[in-house]
């Protein structure tokens, strides 16, 4: 599966931001999709997961987004999402978007990062 990640921006203080990841050339429903972000001198962090199906029921978020991040994806147009609202400065990072399907092992699929800054 291929991942391709639109721009994120600039975004101030307190603001909304819908990232998007479009993919191709897989089954898009059969992967588990999540977002990771990098921040300058941080660990990667898993920002949220959703299952195949794309339940609301079946999405986990780290704690620094919990309540103000909703994952969801449109399986009929292969695209994964991610709203965050009340953007902190403390979210500026790259984002990335990640599909992952269990064949025999798990095999990991990336898309190219996305800056996300939070200033104002």
């Amino acid at each position: 599966v291929q991942l391709v990640v639109p721009g994120g921006g600039l975004v101030q203080p307190g603001g909304p931001l819908r990232l998007s990841c479009a993919a191709s050339g897989s089954t898009f429903s059969s992967y588990v999709m999540s977002w990771f972000r990098l921040a300058p001198g941080k660990e990667r962090e898993l920002v949220a997961t959703i299952g195949s199906a794309g339940g609301s029921g079946d999405t986990n978020y780290a704690d620094s987004v919990k309540g103000r991040s909703t994952i969801s994806r449109d399986n009929a147009k292969n695209i994964l999402y991610l709203q965050m609202d009340s953007l902190q400065p403390k979210d500026t990072a790259l984002y990335y978007c990640n599909a992952r399907q269990y064949r025999s092992r798990w095999y990991n699929y990336w898309g190219q990062g996305t800056q996300v800054t939070v200033s104002s």
